[in-house]
């Protein structure tokens, strides 16, 4: 199943059709942030937070929330790092990577890239090759391709308050925080798409989320 969640009567090219998959409140949004910080034993995303009911709203302002406090807090490291080197001009650094500081830096345009294509490309790629090992003796069904989408995109949540701390110019802080946003993000990913993968061959299981956890942990360091 694509998109999965409530169904709609609409048309496909309609307003309406898009409108559905932002139909959520404060307080849902909220409840989901929340779940995607807490990793707890037993607590599924999809089945405890998401209740058949995934949207896009809260993946869209997160990505794109994420996308700017990475390139804001990457240049706030850069300046509070180097203001103390007379030969360092602070410029900024949103629409070109410096020289010497290509992870430290990324533009907009770059992060916006990547961040949108792993909020997108890997969701897609993870429900495609999870759909086709669903076979008919397996008794338990997947995600909808909409609920995967939903899940990563909420995962990304705490990547926002980890960035903003990178201002502060301690780079094993910036490490620190890192490893931590990874380990509780990454625990909530497995934690949801285990369920799922567990009744699979060992090999293909561990390998499935062996890769959600490595993609994961790509993108951390990746905005670092």
């Amino acid at each position: 199943q694509l998109l999965g969640g409530q169904k709609t009567t609409s048309s496909f090219w309609t307003f309406e059709y898009y409108q559905s998959f932002f139909n959520v409140d404060t307080l849902q949004v909220l409840d989901r942030v929340k779940g995607s910080m807490m990793p707890l034993p037993g607590r599924n995303f999809v089945k405890h937070h998401l209740r058949n009911n995934p949207d896009l709203y809260g993946p869209f302002w997160i990505c794109v929330t994420l996308v700017f406090s990475v390139a804001i807090g990457g240049n706030l490291s850069t300046f509070l790092r180097e203001r103390g080197n007379p030969s360092y001009h602070y410029r900024p650094q949103f629409h070109r990577v410096a020289p010497g500081h290509a992870l430290l830096c990324p533009t907009v345009t770059i992060a916006a890239v990547v961040i949108f294509l792993y909020a997108w490309l890997v969701p897609f790629c993870l429900w495609g090759f999870l759909t086709w090992r669903q076979r008919a003796e397996r008794q338990i069904g997947g995600y909808s391709f909409l609920e995967t989408v939903c899940v990563y995109g909420y995962s990304l949540f705490i990547y926002i308050p980890t960035s903003v701390f990178w201002i502060v110019p301690f780079e094993w802080l910036h490490w620190a925080l890192i490893v931590i946003a990874i380990l509780i993000s990454g625990s909530v990913l497995v934690l949801t798409f285990w369920p799922v993968v567990h009744d699979d061959t060992k090999v293909v299981a561990v390998a499935i989320v062996a890769t959600i956890v490595a993609l994961h942990t790509l993108l951390a360091i990746g905005c670092k």
